[in-house]
C-alpha cells in the first residue's frame, strides 16, 4: 500500500509539518476582558494531542473593539499577551505541534452575543457592546446599529495594532500567523463590493478594496521573524450576486503571492445575511482549487471535510496542500490518529498514550 498523501511532510517557510492536517481557528467565546483561562488550556491542550500538523488559536482581536464578542480572545495588551503566553506555553509543555494563531478585527461584525446567548449584536452602551467600524457605514444587518466607517486615522490605528499584535505573538513564540481575511470581518469587509461603498483610494476597483488587507499583511510580514510563516484566509465568494467572487478571489491571491504570503486558506461566506451557501461535503474544496491553479504557495481547503479518503483525495489529486478541521476535530478530537490507522498513516503520540495502540495498527503511533 503506497504511502498516503494526507500523511506526508510540508515545508513552509521555516516551519515543517509533519502531515497535511491543520486544526482550523474555532472561536470559544470563554476569555474575560480578551484573556485566555483555563478553558482555552484544555481546549487546545487536548488539541495539541490530535496528531495533527499544526494547531492555530482561534480567532484574536488585535483591538478590544475588534472582538466577536467581549468573551472573544485578544493580543492587544500585556494582560492578553501574558494570558495567551501562559496557554501556549502549558500546550507546549506536552506537545511539540506547531501552535498559529489567527489574528483578527471583527469590524461591522463585532459586538455581538455569544452563539449559545443567540449570536445577535448587542447596541452600544449596553454591557458587553460598544460601537462597532467598518470601510463604510453599511450594517451588516438591517436591524444593527451602523457601523462607523474609518477615516485614514482609524485605519492607521487598526493597522499599527495588527502590527503590534504580530509583535507579541513572536514575543510569546508563536510559529505561525493567519491574517483573518474572511467571513465577513474587517478585512472582508474591504474586499466585498457589498461592505466597502468608500470612493477613496480603499474603495471602488479591486485593486483599492485589496489595497488595506494588503497593507496589513506587508506590515504584519515585516515585524513577525523571517523564519516564521505569515498566512491568510480568505472568502472564496460571499454566495452574494454582486459580491465579492471566485474570479476576485484568484486576483487577490496573487496579490498575496508577489508580497510573499506563505499560504493561502480558502473558506467563503459570512459578508452578507442573504448568502445562499450549497453546503454539503468538501462543498468549499472548489473555491480551494481555484485559487490553487493560480498561485504556488501552499492553498488550504477547509469544510465538511469529514471522511479520512475524502481528505486524502483533496490531497492526492491536488485539490489543495492541506486541509483543515473544525467542527469534525471537535466532534472526534484524535480523527487524525483514526484518519491514519484507516489510512495506512503515521501520527505522533505522546508516551503517555502509547500504550493504547491497537494491536492492528502496530505502526501507527511515532513518539
Amino acid at each position: 500500500m503506497s504511502h498516503p498523501k494526507l500523511f506526508t511532510p510540508l515545508q513552509i517557510r521555516g516551519l515543517t509539518l509533519e502531515n497535511r492536517i491543520v486544526i482550523a481557528p474555532m472561536c470559544q467565546y470563554s476569555a474575560v476582558d480578551g484573556c485566555m483561562n483555563d478553558w482555552h488550556q484544555m481546549h487546545l491542550g487536548q488539541l495539541a494531542q490530535s496528531g495533527a500538523a499544526l494547531l492555530t488559536i482561534e480567532a484574536t482581536a488585535v483591538l478590544a473593539e475588534g472582538r466577536i464578542s467581549d468573551g472573544d480572545v485578544g493580543l492587544y495588551d500585556d494582560a492578553t499577551t501574558f494570558a495567551m503566553g501562559s496557554v501556549v506555553e502549558s500546550v507546549r509543555r506536552w506537545s511539540n505541534m506547531p501552535v498559529g494563531v489567527q489574528l483578527s478585527h471583527a469590524g461591522r461584525k463585532a459586538s455581538v452575543r455569544a452563539p449559545w446567548l443567540g449570536g445577535l449584536q448587542v447596541a452600544p452602551g449596553q454591557p458587553g457592546g460598544w460601537q462597532t467600524k467598518a470601510p463604510s457605514a453599511v450594517a451588516w444587518r438591517g436591524d444593527y446599529v451602523p457601523p462607523v466607517a474609518l477615516d485614514k486615522h482609524g485605519m492607521r490605528e487598526v493597522r499599527e495594532a495588527f502590527v503590534a499584535a504580530a509583535r507579541r505573538a513572536a514575543d510569546i513564540g508563536i510559529d505561525l500567523i493567519q491574517l483573518h481575511g474572511a467571513h465577513g470581518y474587517l478585512l472582508h469587509q474591504f474586499l466585498s463590493p457589498l461592505s466597502n461603498h468608500r470612493t477613496d483610494e480603499y474603495g471602488g476597483s479591486l485593486e483599492n478594496r485589496a489595497r488595506f488587507p494588503l497593507e496589513v499583511f506587508e506590515a504584519v510580514r515585516e515585524v513577525f521573524p523571517a523564519d516564521r510563516p505569515v498566512s491568510m484566509r480568505i472568502s472564496g465568494t460571499d454566495w452574494v450576486e454582486g459580491g465579492f467572487d471566485i474570479e476576485q478571489a484568484q486576483v487577490f491571491s496573487q496579490m498575496l503571492e508577489a508580497r510573499g504570503v506563505d499560504a493561502i486558506h480558502v473558506s467563503s461566506g459570512g459578508l452578507h445575511p442573504n448568502q445562499q451557501i450549497p453546503v454539503g461535503p468538501s462543498y468549499q474544496v472548489p473555491l480551494a482549487r481555484a485559487v490553487r491553479s493560480v498561485v504556488n504557495v501552499p492553498v488550504v481547503a477547509v469544510g465538511l471535510i469529514t471522511e479520512p479518503v475524502q481528505a486524502e483525495a483533496i490531497i492526492a489529486t491536488g485539490d489543495a496542500d492541506l486541509i483543515a478541521l473544525a467542527r469534525t476535530v471537535l466532534y472526534d478530537p484524535r480523527w487524525p490518529w483514526h484518519a491514519a490507522a484507516e489510512l495506512g498513516g503515521h501520527v505522533r503520540a505522546a508516551n503517555q498514550y502509547q500504550r493504547c495502540q491497537p494491536e492492528q495498527y502496530p505502526h501507527l503511533f511515532r513518539s
